[in-house]
């Protein structure tokens, strides 16, 4: 099953910067391990923001649901979930 995940970031603003960059670098292992995995095929970034959008391929409503809420940032996100179904005129 396939998802169009938005994902918005908002730290606090009170966040301490080696705090942050911690978050950071634990979200980017974790992304980076679904990614070679095959379960997050596409991150995009948003020009102009700390947002991403993302396609999951994933075996379940409840698959993705863990991995989103075992996301670090997951506590500051804003997450949008759109599920996508193939398009007849899609050549692939």
């Amino acid at each position: 099953m396939k998802y169009l995940v938005h994902m918005d970031v908002n730290l606090p603003g009170d966040m301490a910067a080696e705090d942050a960059a911690k978050i950071k670098a634990t979200e980017k292992a974790y992304s980076q391990q679904l990614q070679r995995a095959g379960k997050w095929p596409e991150i995009w970034r948003v020009v102009g923001e700390y947002a991403n959008y993302s396609v999951f391929d994933v075996e379940s409503h409840d698959e993705l649901h863990d991995i989103l809420q075992n996301l670090p940032l997951f506590p500051y996100m804003d997450i949008s979930v759109v599920p996508l179904a193939k398009h007849p005129s899609d050549v692939k």
